[in-house]
């Protein structure tokens, strides 16, 4: 809990004077006031959140964290359990999207182990932090205890400490778990409040019939463990995963060491939710890379007060739309090093 708490208390206020410097050399660059739109926008955050009125290439890293959930057992997923360990090895092979998307964008990706349902064997890019082997099912009682949360929480704080350490200067989150939209669906339905159903989405595409015993499992939660709003540490522990806890340390690391981080999908995004709620100050270095066709990603995004970059119908999850974005990123911050302004082009200004 120390690590927390300390990490919580180094979460500042955004660089406004590096804002408005960036936005003064934005507006002097051949092109007319805001014409870059969003590349614009970007390299104003990035301005406020480094401290930098010209930020530079920062190096890339996506964490990815994988954890398992209890829930599965009552068949609210359309693939097994097992899935998850399978998918951490073709990680480590390097065979998955979030691969061949984290190399395009030139990105090192971290695949950390925080809570998979099984034993992984000893590997050079694995980070092993397992909590437990998975969540509990939190149909029948809290997913996880407080004690637990912490745990994960500063797990995630960890890694991304030891990843800024080596250098690294923009964060992206990613997860893999089955069964990991249905924890996240809860939470924001804890939030939200309303029909479970209006943000209860298909994940790997299960069929109505897994969609009932989706909504039913996270009604149950709800009402069985009734989590305390006021409290983000209860909320996590009761409907969360593991997972999601990890992410939502990145989120905070990354925040206390004004560092930008983006958020990736409908899972990230509900640890984006808990991250502001033990810190509103947090959504401020936050980034959201893309709009899931989840459709409690849309209210996820509307909690935090943030617009996506991207618009791509993605709905795989493992930090893909965080890699996609960061050549958004390297686009907008080449744009600040590389153009040239009114004077040194020799173009005449806005009469």
């Amino acid at each position: 809990m120390k690590k927390l708490q300390e990490t919580l208390s180094r979460i500042g206020a955004l660089d406004e004077a590096a804002i408005d410097s960036a936005q003064a050399h934005l507006d002097n660059l051949t092109k007319p006031p805001g014409s870059l739109g969003v590349l614009e926008e970007i390299v104003k955050k990035i301005a406020g959140i480094t401290g930098e009125p010209k930020p530079h290439l920062p190096k890339k890293t996506c964490i990815l964290m994988a954890g398992d959930h209890g829930v599965v057992e009552d068949g609210v997923s359309a693939y097994p359990q097992e899935v998850t360990p399978q998918m951490v090895l073709n990680f480590l092979r390097g065979g998955a999207a979030m691969n061949v998307l984290a190399r395009h964008a030139g990105a090192e990706l971290v695949v950390v182990d925080i809570g998979v349902a099984a034993d992984l064997p000893d590997h050079p890019l694995l980070k092993s932090s397992k909590i437990a082997y998975g969540t509990a099912n939190f149909t029948k009682g809290p997913a996880m205890s407080r004690e637990q949360a912490v745990s994960a929480l500063e797990a995630g704080i960890a890694i991304t400490e030891e990843c800024l350490a080596a250098g690294s200067g923009l964060l992206g989150t990613g997860e893999m778990g089955i069964g990991n939209t249905t924890p996240s669906t809860a939470i924001i339905a804890a939030y939200k409040g309303g029909d479970v159903g209006a943000v209860c989405g298909r994940g790997t595409g299960i069929d109505n019939d897994r969609m009932k015993l989706k909504i039913k499992a996270v009604q149950t939660a709800l009402s069985v463990n009734n989590p305390d709003l006021n409290d983000p540490l209860d909320v996590l522990s009761k409907v969360g995963g593991f997972e999601i806890a990890g992410m939502a340390g990145v989120m905070l690391a990354s925040a206390a060491a004004r560092k930008p981080v983006l958020i990736d999908g409908f899972i990230s995004g509900a640890a984006a939710v808990i991250a502001a709620k033990l810190c509103p100050q947090a959504r401020e270095y936050m980034l959201a890379s893309h709009l899931s066709e989840e459709p409690g990603h849309r209210v996820i995004l509307e909690l935090l007060g943030l617009r996506p970059f991207l618009h791509m119908n993605l709905r795989l999850g493992e930090g893909t739309g965080s890699a996609l974005a960061m050549t958004m990123i390297d686009a907008a911050l080449k744009i600040v090093h590389e153009m040239a302004t009114f004077g040194e082009a020799g173009v005449s200004t806005k009469e």
